[in-house]
């Protein structure tokens, strides 16, 4: 694979509509497969992901957008919530067994929660280069009711939505204008 910044960073967009061209579920497990790699603080690996391609599953997901955002659920081939399990713990005498990590959490919510959100957005930042890297757009969203969402994809588990992410091929004419970004001087020190 042969990838490049342009194509990771400089040259990608934050896509709000999509060509009619499906995404198979090898193309979602190999990017689950690299995007698993990333690091998160004692591997707690706290991220969950929810594919969504069928059409029933959609609607159930655009009826808990912003109406901004519904058409470009609607209209995306892949539409991933990207969860955060804040039982992640449970799983850490498996993912980093070479100290206790679990009682480093266990009976502490605030923690938890801070930890699987933190550690989740990487996932989730993860994914997105994963995608890009393998070809696809994106097009990461806040604007949609995180307790409706909840309900519909998470309901009976101890995994809370994060956020969502658009996958496929973007159509580069419903892409806005590049907005800019900040220089090193606003955005960085060095001390």
């Amino acid at each position: 694979m042969n990838v490049t910044t342009e194509q990771l960073f400089t040259e990608a967009r934050t896509h709000n509509g999509y060509l009619d061209v499906p995404v198979p579920e090898g193309t979602l497990r190999a990017l689950y497969d690299l995007l698993k790699w990333g690091p998160t603080s004692a591997n707690s690996s706290p991220a969950r992901f929810v594919f969504v391609t069928g059409a029933e599953a959609r609607e159930r997901l655009a009826a808990c957008m912003s109406p901004g955002n519904v058409a470009k659920v609607r209209q995306a081939p892949v539409t991933a919530i990207v969860g955060m399990d804040l039982a992640f713990h449970e799983r850490l005498p498996e993912l980093f067994p070479h100290t206790d990590a679990r009682s480093w959490f266990a009976g502490k919510p605030a923690l938890i929660e801070a930890t699987a959100f933190r550690n989740s957005s990487l996932q989730g930042a993860y994914l997105i280069v994963a995608a890009r890297a393998l070809g696809l757009d994106c097009g990461p969203m806040s604007g949609f009711d995180a307790a409706q969402v909840d309900a519909a994809f998470w309901a009976g588990t101890t995994v809370r939505t994060n956020f969502v992410c658009t996958l496929g091929t973007g159509d580069r004419g419903k892409l806005f204008p590049r907005s800019p970004r900040l220089p090193f001087e606003d955005a960085c020190r060095v001390v």
